[in-house]
Formats: C-alpha cells, sequence, structure tokens
C-alpha cells in the first residue's frame, strides 16, 4: 500500500469514514492491495497520512497478528530519510496506521513526468535511500517492497515510506498470498521467487532496481507479462545502459543473484560516500543540507548585502566639557 503523499488527491467517498481517533480525514491519497490511503490532520493541525487497512484483511487473526507485529517494529525506525509511523490503531475496527505526511512526489511520477535524475540528483537520490535503509534494518525490520511508488522527493530529501508492513501480507508459501502477488514484480529480489527467506540483503537488491531506474527511467528487469519479468529477476543479467558510470558498478554489485554476494548496505554508504565508517544520521543530515529537488527551480543567490554607510575621516571632536 503506497503513500501518494504530494500528489494528486481525490474526494473522500460517501462511505469513507470522516474520522478515525484523533484524525480528521480530508481526501484520499491512493488505494493499494491492503487498504486506502487518506490525508487527515490531527488536533494541532499537523497533516498526516492515515493508512486504513481493508475489512476482509482485518478480519483474519493471523494478518492482524503480524500487523501488530510489524507496525510495532517500524514505530522503532528512526526518522532520517523515512516516513516514520506516528501512531496506530491494531485492536479495534478499522485498523489503521498513520505516518508523516511527505509532500512531494514519488520517484515513480517524477521520473515518469521529467526523465531520469541527472548526476548530483541521482547520487544524493541513491545515498538517501540507502540511508533510509540502515534506518530501517537498524530496527531489526526488511522493507521488502521497496521500489519508485515508495520513495518520495520531499523538499529535504528523498523519503522512504511503507517500510516493514507488506511482510504483514506474507503467507507460508511463499511471494503470493491468495492469489496476489506481494512486492512490484520488477523490484523483487530473485530469492524471493526462489522462496528463500527474505532478509536485509533483499533489500539491497531492491535498492540497485530503484537507482537504475532513477538513473535510466527503465527498469533493469522490464519485460511485457509478469512471468518474463520473474524470469529475467531470476536468470539475467540487468539492463544498466546509460546508468552513471560512477554508480553503474555498484548498482551491479547490488543485483547479483546471490544475496550473500551483494553488499551490505553500510557497505553501500561506504562506498558512496568515501566513509569507512559511515554514520547514517550524520549523511542523513548531509542529505538534507544538500538535496534539491529535481525539476524544481534553482534557489537564486540572496540579494548582495546594502553597502555600509561611509565613515566620517575628520579630526576627532572633543565632547564639550572636556579639555
Amino acid at each position: 500500500m503506497t503513500t501518494h503523499a504530494g500528489e494528486n488527491s481525490d474526494a473522500l467517498r460517501p462511505e469513507d469514514p470522516r474520522e478515525l481517533g484523533p484524525y480528521r480525514l480530508l481526501s484520499r491519497l491512493g488505494r493499494g492491495g491492503m487498504g486506502t490511503v487518506f490525508l487527515g490532520q490531527d488536533p494541532g493541525g499537523r497533516r498526516v497520512a492515515v493508512k486504513v487497512i481493508n475489512r476482509e484483511l482485518a478480519g483474519e487473526t493471523a494478518f492482524r497478528d503480524r500487523f501488530r507485529r510489524e507496525v510495532n517494529a517500524a514505530r522503532q525506525v528512526r526518522r532520517f530519510c523515512t516516513a516514520p509511523v506516528i501512531d496506530a490503531e491494531l485492536d479495534a475496527d478499522p485498523l489503521y496506521v498513520v505516518t508523516e505526511y511527505i509532500e512531494g512526489p514519488s520517484l515513480e511520477r517524477a521520473v515518469a513526468e521529467r526523465g531520469p535524475l541527472p548526476g548530483s540528483d541521482l547520487e544524493g537520490l541513491a545515498v538517501g535511500v540507502a540511508t533510509a535503509l540502515a534506518a530501517i534494518h537498524g530496527a531489526g525490520i526488511v522493507h521488502r517492497d521497496l521500489k519508485p511508488a515508495n520513495v518520495l522527493l520531499s523538499a529535504t530529501g528523498p523519503r522512504v515510506i511503507d517500510f516493514g508492513i507488506a511482510r504483514a501480507l506474507d503467507a507460508a508459501d511463499g511471494p503470493t498470498r491468495t492469489g496476489q502477488l506481494v512486492g512490484t514484480p520488477n523490484y523483487l529480489p530473485p530469492e524471493l521467487l526462489r522462496g528463500e527467506p527474505v532478509t536485509p540483503a533483499s533489500d539491497v537488491f531492491s535498492w540497485g532496481c530503484v537507482v537504475a531506474y532513477a538513473g535510466t527511467a527503465r527498469a533493469p528487469f522490464a519485460g511485457n507479462t509478469v512471468p518474463e519479468i520473474f524470469y529475467k529477476v531470476a536468470h539475467e543479467p540487468p539492463k544498466l545502459d546509460g546508468l552513471d558510470p560512477s554508480l553503474s558498478e555498484l548498482v551491479g554489485a547490488a543485483l547479483d543473484k546471490d544475496p550473500r554476494k551483494r553488499p551490505s548496505v553500510q557497505e553501500l554508504l561506504a562506498r558512496l560516500v568515501g566513509h569507512t565508517d559511515p554514520n547514517p544520521a550524520l549523511i542523513a543530515e548531509t542529505v538534507q543540507a544538500s538535496w534539491h529537488v529535481p525539476g524544481a527551480p534553482p534557489v537564486p543567490p540572496p540579494p548582495p548585502a546594502a553597502p555600509a554607510p561611509p565613515v566620517a575621516t575628520g579630526p576627532a571632536r572633543t565632547p564639550a566639557g572636556e579639555p
């Protein structure tokens, strides 16, 4: 389920709730396999994204248990380069989770409308998403559904959303649940297709796919049908033609079919920023300070300071009453 924050929203429908807990709902932001995302407002006037779970899912005890575990884990994720979880209803109906509202287009939309990200923007995107993964993995969870639609380009840098929640849809028989694919075919790691455990290395693979898309405007494993895409993910090398040479080798390493051969997120950051022991919190601050929203007009330089008034240079005057 993706939050399309900053993109076109739709008016509430007659069947939609107007309030959930302390949150007033303002409009619809999107809908996915897990539920509907609304733009909401808290009592203090802050805007939030409220993700309401479909009732047919919420009625399943196993799903509710998984959802509770995943949301509680997601609440431990540090805030840098992510859309943090603010609140959640995990017991009463309807189930929902509240996250920070991120103003800005998704990477998917930005690239579709404006084409590949240029050099420094692409590097900032690669660093920002890797930093978000460091925060997510630091909380002991795996994103599992990292894709361009789940990366929002905010004024303070790329922000990753919906981390960990896809796990609640998992079934014991692999990457589908009641016939529904859990994840997006072009960005799924091959080990998931093989029925192997999903680990942080799986997110590294998806990171490589996202950066390749951002830099070329196409997925590295593209096809006309889901079986064709799956075959390419599992057996063929990625198509990275046109990707910035400074990133091509690292992205290729992240897309290794064997998760044991992929770099870790810390290794991604070390190679991206040129530091052997990168600090994700400090990197997040640097990304925020240097980020320029792709496609936005450059910030004009400040106007020159007014010249200082001239300083009198005549002979010093003696105050009255003094010799």
